[in-house]
């Protein structure tokens, strides 16, 4: 993105904040011209806290998790929610994970020192990674992890070894590429048999992995897994999806006599990036996955296995904003408005990285209508440092807080310190109150593994 492309069909659409929609956190509001979350000021947390500043709606958070917990169990009770940790995770995350009553999900061994941490239980947490370390294996065998999603051919051996070695049976769902390409960004695309994740069904590895699976004393393979990328909005790509994985449990079932007893098909379900966006709801994503694993299941005569989903974006990122100044302002005659703000690419790095579109407004005047086209800017070294493009927000002045929604899936998570950037703080705010989960880094934590 080193040039930044003008959209000269950009207009203002003079809407006001509380006309955003499905975009918003569940429990804003406008009060008095100011944008409130969870009952409170975010101007006043702006202040409070300082910016760039990530701002979560836990009761968004508890009501989708609790959502998705009715919406897949209405049609099967045998259903879990495993949060997707990538998309955001700390201590105080994990903590209301398990308080809701779901599984997590951890991508890599500082995600599980993390749920380990917050005292999550380990024997409900799935190890993810395509190519986990002796190190992180160790850790999650012996920390007790429910259930580590094999990968590969090396890992499938060295979990065996680790396993043996302490004389136990670790669980394992082997990962299956089943070959769906989801209409998604490339990047997040998962599922298909050119991926770097799991084993392909229609070059045989995925049956080979089982059939070897079988015959490791050390593994208790308990089932499978699949995952076909990330923002989906079309759910007959899971519905395609299904009907292949089920298939190939028919042929492992003929093939070895193995019945899985186990079906994760992960997450992926997309969220509301703008106001356009009409992704399914999760009543309609629960519908798709449990009734087509409950209908091809019985079409092959096979016993309806305990069912996992996997969402993080969709239970995290609406719940989310991050809070910004306006230090600077600079008109471009005939060519755009820049709008730079207190962070960029050091805290949101997915417009740099997917092109993605955000909504935003100026939260001291949420209740103005977006007037003005502006390209928001970060404060970082690189041209590309933006963090929204020709996007309407209410005419901006110096010292605004410039609130930007969508942000709680992959932002925080993604961060870096850029240019020695300082990572922003997390508040977790509900029902009037406001706690801090995460603090702002300092620059001593900057240099504190710096040993020269």
């Amino acid at each position: 993105m080193a040039h930044i492309a003008h959209n000269p069909d950009a207009r203002p659409d003079y809407k006001t904040t509380v006309e955003l929609g499905a975009v918003l956190p569940q429990t804003a509001e406008v009060r008095d011209g100011h944008l409130y979350i969870g009952g409170l000021d975010t101007v006043a947390l702006a202040q409070e806290y300082g910016t760039a500043l990530y701002v979560m709606d836990e009761t968004h958070i508890r009501t989708q998790l609790r959502n998705f917990l009715e919406w897949t169990r209405y049609h099967w009770k045998d259903v879990d929610v495993a949060f997707a940790g990538k998309a955001f995770l700390c201590r105080a995350m994990c903590q209301l994970v398990a308080e809701e009553g779901c599984y997590l999900d951890v991508a890599s061994g500082g995600e599980l020192a993390c749920a380990l941490a917050a005292g999550f239980p380990p024997e409900h947490i799935l190890a993810h990674g395509n190519n986990k370390t002796i190190r992180e294996l160790t850790e999650a065998i012996d920390a007790g992890v429910g259930r580590i999603v094999v990968d590969s051919f090396e890992e499938l051996a060295r979990v065996n070894a680790l396993a043996t070695e302490r004389a136990q049976s670790q669980a394992v769902l082997i990962r299956v590429t089943p070959g769906i390409v989801a209409d998604t960004h490339a990047y997040i695309q998962t599922g298909g048999e050119d991926s770097k994740f799991g084993f392909g069904l229609a070059n045989g590895l995925a049956l080979r992995a089982i059939t070897e699976a079988l015959e490791l004393d050390g593994i208790e393979l308990v089932g499978l897994h699949m995952h076909i990328g990330s923002q989906i909005f079309a759910l007959n790509s899971y519905a395609k999806a299904i009907e292949v994985i089920v298939h190939f449990m028919d042929t492992v079932r003929t093939e070895t006599g193995f019945t899985v007893a186990e079906l994760d098909t992960g997450g992926g379900l997309g969220i509301a990036y703008g106001v356009p966006d009409e992704p399914a709801t999760i009543k309609q994503f629960g519908k798709v996955i449990v009734d087509d694993i409950k209908e091809h299941c019985e079409q092959h005569g096979l016993p309806v296995p305990h069912i996992i989903v996997e969402p993080g974006r969709s239970v995290a990122a609406n719940a989310g904003v991050t809070l910004y100044t306006v230090g600077t302002i600079k008109r471009i005659p005939e060519v755009r408005t820049y709008v730079a703000v207190d962070g960029g690419m050091t805290d949101n790095i997915r417009t740099a990285l997917y092109d993605a579109h955000y909504e935003a407004v100026i939260a001291n005047r949420a209740d103005a209508p977006r007037d003005s086209i502006v390209t928001v800017a970060g404060k970082h070294c690189e041209s590309g440092d933006i963090v929204l493009i020709d996007a309407p927000i209410q005419t901006p002045v110096l010292g605004d807080v410039l609130c930007v929604f969508g942000t709680g899936a992959y932002c925080q998570s993604m961060a870096s310190n850029y240019n020695k950037q300082v990572r922003p703080a997390v508040v977790f705010v509900r029902d009037g109150a406001a706690r801090l989960v995460v603090r702002r880094e300092t620059y001593e934590d900057l240099m504190r593994c710096d040993v020269g």
